[in-house]
């Protein structure tokens, strides 16, 4: 979601000043921060980040108001209000000074760089601004909170009171409530009446404002939160309620989440508790909490004292956290842990030596989220400034760290597509890698010969097929794409980005206009007219369709809102683009298909048919509307909106196979919850539009159903593959800390007809270790990226080292990764005794080529969890798992794998759920896998005495001799060589490979009541081990001595011989030959022992002919010129002829015409006349 990107930047502040920062805040548009000192006032510009004003208070001021605290800003960012440590309110005006400004970029003579531009100046240059005191206001209490509240300022007292203070006017529309008169209850039902604080010394300590709910967030001064809402426009104490949260008594800041309308309150014990508000009773309900686990931070997890400080990022996706003791950290909105500094290399030096922790006394977001501003606490109570007789720029204590996020962030229709995109403030992350491979995507696949063939459906188009799994998962590297200058001078920060299905083009949108990228040509396009692109911005977001770029704009020329459509290939221009009206503002944007859907702020759904028309365009046809003000308090809740074809009656498709692409329903992603609106199908009403034949007819929605809560992304494609429909027609969810959700179909087998009480489609929820981004969904896999750092603090030696930011921190990268999810979807089926489906499931993926690892881990994370749980399991899943996977062929390579990377105190749990090794072993035997058996080999060595595993061995060794597994049969001699008689007739008490602190983990399972057999006799009689295979084991206890070490050689030489034996006698020389000299066996004085026995020739033209065939040795012919002719001198030469005749037909039987000498020949038939 958000990532750091590199070092984080000091500022340098150009002022001589004693005094150190203390809190910092940036305007509402995020274009400028205020910098506060004990009596001293800043405003930064944000890009670049310079000094613009200060305002320094003289000293006999400075002591009466008292050193400066906080500070807000009018929303329109026109004043700022500081309060001081006396109770003093000072209002600062800003005026601007027209056509004046601080810094200008220089460019050379001749550069194109747009000095003619619209707006260039205020683009490009930082303004010249005054600051200047308006108004002071004596509250006569110690101020402790201040909020901007549109045209008002909302501030607490250490007395115990509310003032309403108008910006203007400050004094006559001043209203100060007594928090004592406000009513409190655990909800805002009439029928519960609300009591009172009932405390002198009650105040708030901290609020926030929240506009989507209304009200405001307060922690008190005595640990406790609530929430305050005006029962009524007018703000009065009789107007004003308040509800409790009952569970929080350590409360110490708060943070609101407007989209999302959460409030995050800071605890004591350092976790963050999230609460919202519940819509019927009016409660705070509480979501979710955000804290450190022991498992991750075994060393500060329970010592970072309170929360000090929270603070959401612009988009309203991510939180950072920071405690009074140090440290940052970065979570998503419910509650998936991002970045953390308070481990790794953040905490620790190169050499081990741990760091004192950041810490922050203030802190505020920039520009989209792009950079974070951290006042250092550490420099602002500890260090002093330094400044030397050059008088340079001294070392601000502000730090500036910079980030990257995803694009579903701020363009959530990203999430039908299988690339990653990562977007800063100047670049671009792609997961997608080089373009050019692309054209071809499938058969670029390194995995290609494991993946069926897609099947292409009435719907299907080659534009939606996937990228394959080399393209984006080939390496962890990003193609980086730099945003060009030229737009990003004027159009900065970049608002929305978007790749087309294929991941060969980009488009990103600035503060105005947009441009577009392709990876094919490395070459941007921008506008030609950059009138055209100043007076266009962009407001829902953007997408592809096709070659075309789909967006939501408002028209600055005409004040009018518009749909845009823009094709790639054709210039940047308007008169290339097809423009429609649009009745209100575009908040979202998605397409599915050819179908563009908008949410606007009125809160209203449009369908728009798309088509490419004849001209060089595209053309848009409204088909449906759909108001839901009904159901959505306010359009700025809604984070997504995307056309699917998910349904629940999924039984319909096997009948109707035409209805599987068609859009079926709407998803919308409201504050969190997932709501679904599906076509209502029930009845044969048809909706006209206006009554006018020639508009399309469609079918109403029916009411919305809530699918889920806690959402933050969702994930769907709209492509076909009938082998794959389980992963296909799914919906999938990301859920924050509580991990993914999966909506499965649920099919009958085998087209019958599905059981009544059977549920269409299931929810599935399941855990994963990284954060998804993408989900490619016929490869069951999840695509996300994770921070990892390095350090380079080795390269600083010096005493000051200290000082460098190099060695503060770590350089932080962003790396790419991906996490299977198949094995969890098919455990949780399993577990609801849908064993049926999960077949079905489990036999689409059965080519992919990491499914064997999929029940790999699938069985490993059952056993580890069944075999280590210290109470009884009443329904152990691990016999089911092990059934589950006995229906695939990878059965035995599957269990002897998990086994060997398990603990073996967890074998004797998992042989009694799989079976016995030794059956197991004879089964890999049986089906000629005998690197599979060499596995079970080890596994029995541990769990077995020595004989049974010496004649498992033995029948190892001598079945990998006959088939010439030579590598297998050098690793049995020494298995066989290390089996010494002196052995224990008991089990080991440990494996060879075991650790030692896993001993007390065997200690725990000797007490469960599954074992297996001990004994050597039990053994198939199929394989006919007989006890002359084996040695005789010797005493228990004894160490091998050189008679048992001679013995054991002696039968290694034994199997040995007899088998050098079987190949002579059966004259394969090249087969002895390969044996001798991989296994080192001494062949020639073997011979001269054999040459009277298993080497003496019996049949000498058989052993002839097995050579020739053994060597594939071509048979010899006799030229015809070498013959002999039988009419030689007028003589008839019979007996001469028919002997050649006989030894050449009998001999040489292979017609192919070669030269050779036939001595031998002629010595046979001397020997037969």
């Amino acid at each position: 979601m958000y990532f750091l990107s590199g070092w984080p930047k000091r500022l340098l502040c150009p002022l001589e000043s004693p005094e150190r920062p203390l809190h910092i805040r940036t305007d509402p548009q995020r274009a400028f921060f205020a910098v506060l000192a004990p009596s001293q006032l800043s405003v930064w510009y944000c890009r670049p980040s310079v000094l613009i004003v200060s305002y320094k208070e003289l000293s006999k001021a400075a002591s009466q108001f008292g050193p400066y605290k906080q500070a807000e800003w009018r929303p329109d960012s026109t004043m700022i209000a500081v309060s001081t440590a006396n109770g003093y309110i000072l209002f600062f005006e800003i005026p601007s000074a027209r056509d004046k400004y601080l810094y200008e970029p220089m460019y050379p003579k001749g550069s194109p760089h747009l000095k003619g531009t619209p707006h260039y100046k205020e683009e490009q240059c930082a303004p010249s601004l005054n600051l200047e005191m308006k108004k002071v206001l004596d509250l006569q209490a110690s101020i402790t909170s201040l909020q901007s509240m549109l045209e008002d300022l909302l501030v607490a007292t250490a007395d115990g009171f509310l003032h309403l203070v108008h910006w203007d006017g400050m004094t006559n529309g001043r209203k100060a409530i007594n928090l004592c008169t406000v009513p409190f209850s655990v909800d805002l039902q009439s029928s519960r009446a609300g009591s009172f604080l009932g405390f002198e010394d009650v105040y708030i300590r901290d609020m926030e404002y929240c506009a989507t709910l209304d009200g405001f967030a307060v922690v008190f001064n005595d640990g406790r939160v609530g929430f305050i809402t005006p029962m009524s426009s007018r703000f009065t104490a009789e107007q004003l309620h308040g509800v409790w949260a009952q569970d929080v008594i350590d409360g110490t800041c708060v943070a609101v989440n407007n989209k999302y309308r959460l409030m995050a309150f800071g605890c004591a014990n350092g976790s963050v508790q999230v609460y919202t508000i519940d819509t019927t009773t009016g409660a705070m309900q509480f979501s979710h909490k955000l804290e450190l686990t022991p498992k991750q931070y075994p060393d500060i997890w329970n010592k970072t004292g309170p929360v000090k400080l929270i603070r959401w990022s612009p988009d309203s996706c991510v939180v950072m956290v920071t405690w009074e003791c140090g440290g940052l950290s970065l979570w998503s909105v419910f509650g998936a842990q991002l970045i953390c500094t308070l481990g790794g290399d953040f905490a620790y030096q190169s050499d081990g030596t741990k760091k004192d922790p950041l810490k922050i006394s203030s802190m505020t977001w920039g520009s989209e989220g792009y950079h974070l501003w951290v006042i250092d606490g550490n420099s602002s109570q500890n260090t002093k400034p330094d400044r030397d007789a050059k008088n340079e720029p001294q070392q601000f204590g502000i730090l500036q760290f910079h980030f990257i996020k995803s694009a579903l962030t701020v363009n959530p229709c990203m999430s039908n597509q299988e690339q990653v995109l990562l977007q800063g403030e100047d670049r671009l992350y792609l997961n997608c890698g080089d373009a050019t491979q692309t054209q071809n995507p499938r058969n670029t696949s390194a995995h290609s010969e494991h993946k069926p063939t897609r099947e292409r459906g009435p719907f299907s188009d080659g534009n939606l097929d996937s990228q394959g799994l080399s393209t984006l998962l080939g390496h962890r590297h990003w193609h980086v794409v730099q945003i060009h200058s030229t737009y990003l001078e004027s159009n900065w920060p970049i608002r929305f980005s978007a790749i087309d299905k294929l991941g060969q083009n980009v488009a990103v949108v600035g503060k105005f206009g947009f441009a577009h990228y392709s990876l094919l040509t490395k070459k941007w396009k921008l506008f030609g007219n950059i009138t055209q692109e100043q007076n266009m911005i962009v407001t829902g977001g953007l997408a592809w369709w096709n070659d075309f770029i789909v967006l939501g704009c408002y028209n600055l020329n005409d004040h009018q809102e518009e749909l845009r459509i823009y094709l790639r290939t054709s210039n940047l221009d308007n008169a290339f683009a097809h423009i429609t009206k649009v009745q209100a503002n575009t908040l979202l944007l998605s397409v599915f298909r050819d179908i563009v859907i908008l949410f606007r702020a009125d809160c209203s759904i449009c369908l728009y048919s798309i088509e490419r028309s004849l001209n060089p365009t595209a053309s848009v046809q409204v088909l449906q509307e759909v108001s839901m003000s009904r159901y959505i308090p306010h359009p700025f809740l809604v984070v997504s909106v995307t056309l699917t074809s998910v349904r629940t009656e999924t039984g319909i498709s096997l009948k109707m196979p035409q209805q599987a692409c068609e859009a079926e329903s709407i998803m919308l992603n409201l504050a969190g919850q997932l709501i679904m609106l599906q076509r209502d199908r029930s009845g044969p009403q048809i909706r006209d539009k206006d009554n006018n034949p020639n508009q399309r007819k469609h079918l109403p929605f029916c009411a919305p159903v809530v699918l889920a809560q806690s959402v933050e992304n969702v994930w769907t494609t709209c492509r076909i593959n009938k082998q794959k429909r389980h992963l296909l027609e799914a919906l999938w969810l990301s859920c924050g800390g509580a991990g993914m959700k999966v909506w499965l179909p649920l099919f009958p087998r085998d087209h019958r007809k599905p059981h009544s009480f059977l549920s269409r489609r299931i929810m599935l929820p399941f855990h994963i270790n990284i954060y998804p981004l993408a989900v490619l969904f016929e490869d069951a896999l999840v695509l996300g990226a994770v921070n990892d750092t390095v350090l380079y603090d080795c390269l600083y030696t010096q005493t000051s080292a200290r000082e460098h930011l190099e060695v503060l921190f770590p350089f932080s990268i962003v790396e790419r990764t991906s996490q299977i999810y198949l094995h969890h979807i098919l455990r949780q089926l399993l577990v609801r005794n849908l064993g049926e489906q999960a077949l079905l499931l489990a036999h689409s993926c059965a080519t992919l080529p990491y499914f064997p690892h999929v029940l790999e881990l699938m069985l490993h994370e059952v056993l580890e969890e069944e075999a280590t749980s210290r109470e009884p399991i009443p329904d152990p899943l691990l016999p089911t798992v092990a059934k589950f996977i006995t229906e695939f062929p990878l059965f035995l390579q599957t269990v002897v794998h998990c086994a060997r990377k398990t603990e073996y105190a967890l074998w004797n749990y998992l042989f009694a759920a799989v079976g016995n090794p030794k059956d197991l072993f004879e089964e890999c035997l049986m089906a000629q896998d005998l690197d599979t058996a060499a596995s079970y080999l080890i596994i029995l060595q541990n769990m077995e005495v020595p004989a049974v595993s010496r004649q498992h061995a033995t029948l190892l060794f001598n079945t990998a001799l006959e088939q010439g597994k030579w590598d297998l049969c050098r690793h049995m001699i020494r298995f066989l060589k290390a089996i010494g008689s002196g052995e224990t007739e008991t089990p080991p008490a440990t494996p060879t490979t075991q650790e030692p602190s896993s001993s007390s983990g065997f200690e725990f399972f000797r007490h469960r009541s599954i074992s297996l057999s001990q004994s050597a006799e039990n053994l198939h009689s199929k394989f006919n081990l007989t006890k002359t295979l084996s040695m005789p084991s010797g005493p228990s206890g004894k160490r091998w001595s050189k008679d048992s070490d001679c013995a054991e050689n002696m039968y290694i030489d034994m199997m040995l011989w007899r088998h050098a034996r079987r190949l002579l006698e059966e004259i394969k020389l090249k087969d002895l030959g390969c044996f001798a000299a991989q296994l080192g066996f001494e062949l020639i004085g073997w011979l001269c022992k054999e040459r009277a026995r298993a080497a003496r020739v019996e049949d000498f033209v058989f052993a002839l002919k097995k050579l020739h065939k053994d060597f594939l040795w071509p048979f010899p012919v006799i030229p015809a010129s070498s013959i002999n002719s039988p009419f030689k001198n007028g003589k008839y030469k019979t007996g001469a002829v028919t002997s050649e005749l006989i030894w050449t037909r009998f001999l040489f039987c292979n017609p192919t015409p070669i030269s050779l000498n036939i001595s031998f020949l002629n010595s046979a038939k001397q020997r037969t006349g």
